[in-house]
Order: C-alpha cells, then sequence, then structure tokens
C-alpha cells in the first residue's frame, strides 16, 4: 500500500520541572501542558479583569485622551479610520460605541475599499473624509506608517490621532498623539495588543480622565461599564491571530464570558447563528474559524463597512439579514480560495517556478487571475503545507503587484521585509505588518528582483533553523484520559490560541472504522488497547482514499466536544496523522 501522506516530526513539548511544581494543584495533564507553555504559576491562570495593566502604561496615552477628552467636551466630530480586515472592524466598532457610551455626540467612521484605496490613512482617503468635515480623525489598527495620510489631514487643520499595534517604521507619523504598544520605547508590558485591545485600552484611559474633568457629574450620566465591549475585543483579538499573552488572555476569556452568556452584540450572536455555532459552549476556535472569515470576507470580497455595520446593529432582524449577507461572501471567498490553491500547488508541482518547493527557504507565487483579497489566505494555507515563508501575489492597480506574506515561527516576516527595503532601495513601493503577517507592494517589471532579495533575506534570518515538517505535542494521555469531562476541563482551561496553543497529544490507535465523507474529510473509529471506540475526525485530507485499509495509526489530535442534535460526546480532531510500522 502506497505512503498517504509525507511524514512528519512529532516532537513532545519540554517542560520545566520548577514550573511542574509551582502547578502542583493541578491535574497532571494540565500541569504539563500549562508548564510547557511557560506558565509561571497559578497567578498567570487568574482572568480577571483586575489582573489588566493600568492604561497609563502607554506611552501617548495622556496626549491622546486629552485631545479626545476636550474634542467630546467641546461637541467636535470625531471620524474613526478602520482598517479593512477582521481586527479593523471590531476596533472601529469599539471605537464607534465607547465614544458615544462616554458621551460624543458626534462620531462617524470611513473604512478604505482594499480595491480602490489600499490599506491605511492615505491622501486619498483623506480627501474622501473631507466632506464630512471632521475636527477630529482618529485611526484604527492601522496609521503608524502612514507618513502621508497624516501629514494630509494636518494640512486640513485636523487633530490626527493615530491608535495602532503593527511595527512602526524609521519614520513616525507626524500625529498630534500616538498610542501602539510597538513603538520602541513603550513599557507596556504587552506588546503583543491587537489593534482592538489598543483601542479598548484608549477608552479605559479616555473614562478615568473624564471622570477626573467632572464630565459625568456635569453631564447627568452614570459612568458606562465598558466591559460591554469585551465581545468585540475578544473577537478582534482572536481574528488578528495576536499572541495570547496574560494581557490578551484576560481579554478574550472575559469576552468569550460574555458570549456565552447571551450578553454579546446582536451581530456577533447573528453570525454565530449562519455558522451552526451555539453561544453557550464557544470556543476560541470557533470564534477565530467560525465566526471571523466570515466577518473579514466583506474586505475580501466586497466593502468591509457592511461588517462594520453588522457589528453595530442594534437588533437582530438588521444583523441577521448583515450576518446572511456576510455568510455568502464566505462562500463565494471558500470557492475562490479552493481555485487558488489548487493552481498554487499545480505550480509547484510543475517545478515552473521552483523546482523543488520543499529545499526552497521562501516561496514567492503570483498568478494574473488571483484575487487581491483572497491572497492572504492562499498564503497561509501554502505556508501551513510546507513550512515555509510565503508570499502570494495578484495583479493591484497601476501596474503593481500586491503581495500578502505569512510566516512560520523563527523567521520575522516584516524585519525580512525591511532587510529587502533597505537594501534596494525603491524595490518595495510600501509594506508593513509584524512577526507572523505582513503585506506590500511591488512593481509589476520588479518582481523577479525582490523575489531574489527576499530569498536573501529570508536565508539570513533562517540560519540554523530547523525547517522540516514538525508536530509539536503535549505527550500521551491514559486512556482513562479520553473522556468528554476531560474534553470539557482542557477547554474550560483556556483561552487557547497563538503562542498559547491547545493542547495536542499523541498515541497509537487501531483503526475499527474508517470512511470518507465530504469528499475530503476522513471520519474514523479508533481504540487504544483495552479502551473503548473512540470517533475521530481528519479535516481536509488530500487523498482520503489512500487511508482505507490501513490498521494502526500513530495521531496527533486535540480533544474535542462534538455536539450533534443536542446531544454532547467525545470526538478527537486529528492535526496529523501516519500509519505504524
Amino acid at each position: 500500500m502506497p505512503q498517504p501522506t509525507i511524514r512528519k516530526k512529532i516532537i513532545r513539548r519540554l517542560v520545566d520541572p520548577e514550573l511542574l511544581n509551582r502547578l502542583a494543584h493541578l491535574h497532571p495533564v494540565l500541569r504539563r501542558v500549562y508548564a510547557a507553555r511557560r506558565v509561571a504559576g497559578p497567578e498567570e491562570l487568574d482572568y480577571g479583569l483586575a489582573g489588566l495593566p493600568s492604561p497609563w502604561l502607554l506611552s501617548g496615552m495622556e496626549r491622546l485622551v486629552d485631545h479626545l477628552a476636550e474634542a467630546i467636551d467641546a461637541g467636535r466630530r470625531i471620524l474613526i479610520v478602520a482598517d479593512y480586515d477582521a481586527d479593523g472592524a471590531t476596533s472601529c466598532a469599539v471605537a464607534l460605541l465607547g465614544l458615544r457610551m462616554l458621551g460624543a455626540e458626534e462620531v462617524e467612521f470611513l473604512v478604505p475599499n482594499r480595491f480602490e484605496d489600499g490599506y491605511g490613512l492615505t491622501p486619498e482617503i483623506v480627501a474622501q473624509a473631507a466632506p464630512r468635515k471632521p475636527d477630529v480623525l482618529i485611526t484604527v489598527d492601522n496609521g503608524i506608517s502612514s507618513l502621508e495620510g497624516v501629514a494630509a489631514a494636518k494640512q486640513r487643520g485636523w487633530t490626527v490621532l493615530v491608535t495602532d499595534h503593527h511595527l512602526p517604521g524609521a519614520l513616525l507619523p507626524d500625529a498630534d498623539a500616538i498610542v501602539n504598544p510597538s513603538l520602541p520605547a513603550d513599557t507596556f508590558p504587552s506588546k503583543s495588543l491587537a489593534g482592538v485591545g489598543v483601542m479598548f485600552y484608549v477608552l479605559l484611559g479616555l473614562r478615568a480622565r473624564l471622570r477626573e474633568n467632572g464630565w459625568f457629574q456635569r453631564k447627568g450620566i452614570a459612568e458606562p461599564n465598558l466591559a460591554q465591549l469585551l465581545d468585540l475585543v475578544a473577537l478582534g483579538t482572536v481574528a488578528d491571530v495576536v499572541p495570547l499573552d496574560k494581557v490578551n488572555r484576560i481579554l478574550v476569556h472575559q469576552g468569550l464570558q460574555r458570549i456565552r452568556a447571551g450578553q454579546c452584540r446582536p451581530g456577533i450572536r447573528a453570525l454565530l447563528e449562519v455558522a451552526g455555532k451555539s453561544l453557550a459552549n464557544l470556543t476560541t476556535a470557533e470564534l477565530g474559524f467560525r465566526v471571523a472569515p466570515r466577518l473579514n470576507a466583506a474586505g475580501r470580497l466586497d466593502d468591509m463597512a457592511l461588517g462594520i455595520k453588522c457589528l453595530l446593529a442594534e437588533d437582530m432582524a438588521e444583523a441577521r439579514e448583515l450576518a446572511a449577507l456576510l455568510d455568502a461572501f464566505n462562500r463565494e471567498r471558500r470557492g475562490i480560495e479552493d481555485k487558488m490553491k489548487a493552481e498554487a500547488l499545480s505550480h509547484l508541482r510543475s517545478g515552473r517556478l521552483y523546482a523543488s518547493a520543499e529545499d526552497e527557504l521562501a516561496l514567492c507565487l503570483f498568478d494574473e487571475s488571483w484575487h487581491q483579497g483572497v491572497i492572504g489566505i492562499l498564503a497561509s494555507r501554502v505556508k501551513d503545507r510546507l513550512h515555509r515563508p510565503v508570499i502570494a501575489f495578484a495583479p493591484g492597480n497601476d501596474d503593481l503587484l500586491k503581495g500578502s506574506a505569512r510566516s512560520i515561527a523563527g523567521i520575522h516576516i516584516r524585519d525580512a521585509l525591511s532587510v529587502v527595503a533597505a537594501r534596494h532601495p525603491g524595490l518595495i513601493e510600501r509594506y508593513g505588518g509584524h512577526a507572523m503577517a505582513a503585506g506590500l507592494s511591488v512593481r509589476r517589471e520588479r518582481y523577479w528582483d525582490f523575489v531574489a532579495a527576499f530569498r536573501d533575506a529570508v536565508a539570513e534570518h533562517a540560519e540554523g533553523l530547523d525547517l522540516s515538517h514538525v508536530v509539536h505535542t503535549d505527550g500521551a494521555l491514559e486512556s482513562v484520559e479520553l473522556c468528554l469531562s476531560f474534553a470539557e476541563d482542557l477547554r474550560a482551561a483556556g483561552p487557547w490560541g497563538q503562542n498559547f496553543p491547545e493542547p495536542v497529544f499523541d498515541g497509537e490507535f487501531a483503526v475499527l472504522q474508517a470512511r470518507v465523507v465530504g469528499e475530503k474529510h476522513l471520519k474514523l473509529v479508533l481504540a487504544v488497547e483495552g479502551g473503548r471506540p473512540l470517533d475521530a475526525i481528519a479535516f481536509h485530507v488530500d487523498t482520503p482514499t489512500a487511508w482505507l485499509g490501513q490498521e494502526k495509526l500513530r495521531i496527533a489530535y486535540r480533544l474535542d466536544v462534538n455536539e450533534f442534535r443536542d446531544v454532547r460526546g467525545l470526538q478527537l480532531l486529528i492535526d496529523y496523522l501516519e500509519p505504524c510500522g
């Protein structure tokens, strides 16, 4: 029988014995799971809001909230300029709702169109904003690289406030205030806030400043409970795949708690409905893989203003109508993605672009027919398959190619682009991003020059890095731990996410049954020696029929709670499988 897949290395995560001792009060499996994620003690697992650091630790916060407080007090017009992804959409909704809760009367938003306007606060967006006659312009999830756009807004006499989390370049925009934890001199304890987390912190600081100024007392209004916005903060944080450090775990945990209790925006409830997910048992994975793609689909294929309107909807009828539209966009996006992925893999197999993709340290892919709204997903899919940094390009405007980059642990993709830009001035028209993801523009005629320069830059960053296929696990489970109650305990032990991954275990199982479902998925019934039968499923298997007839498998898997017709049961979600023997 032919081998059905390329074998990967299964490596069990290392555990520090000292950390194990500090977590002695926990279940033995949870002890090793948390210790492998460098949890130093029980205090790091306390996700109460009191554990959030002060907003005043963010540099620029004092100046920024003073400008906002003055604008609210004077009744000035405030315009929010958002990004067109899920983080940008949730940041925009949090900014608009929060400012209104704090007493701002004239607040609007403007979001660039991915295909017409490009990314961030550009001079063109400033021109679009001009008819609205704003007094104050505040960016959310963008602006740190918008030197020209900020200058154009300042020339019109507007106050410009930048809130962002992306890495800054050598020069900062000449804004009236900037809040960004990624600024080199910033002392905020978390460098991993998403754009929506930064905006939530701005609102915390603004509420404190308005309290000091006697604003609420003078207006006779109660101080708002900003925790009402944490459902949106959780969604944006998970969607942007930022590392779940202690601060982000608090924000996501608190947001999930509100959603599970039904205390969430109608738009989030409606998006969960069309995704077929319940509120009560929602996980970060479902938030990231079920809700976020539907919200993102608006910005990828049409206009993210539709996604923002869904999040801002005040009644379920409007929210459901918009969620249905976003769901339709998402189905269209999946069809485009499948086609582009097949074309990319065909390019790689043919050797037209690379003699052997697995021998390359970095890959650049381009096709004239590709959709620039989907190239980020394509880059992510190819990166996951080959464990290499990948940039996918699609045609843009004005003879530009738009690229979306995705990277792997150990190779900082924005730093690699910075090296290219420094060594080859003018080769990259524009770029920005962070460690794992970035966007850029390159002139069509300079594409192959860029490919060569990018390969060289990544080669330097990848020196000494193991680029082999690796699956990291938390070891084996005893048969008694393969049960529904323990799966629920693991679910409750989160939130899990980027840099705080959901527990993955490995082991050898006998195959009792195997069948292909939905053309791409492998449904199995497995058993360990002396154990009962276990339902298992592997999604998106390249050649699922090749696995039929296997008698024994070694798998890396997660414990999942499967809900079907109101019946809850244990299911193993298979991340990787290989034949035994």
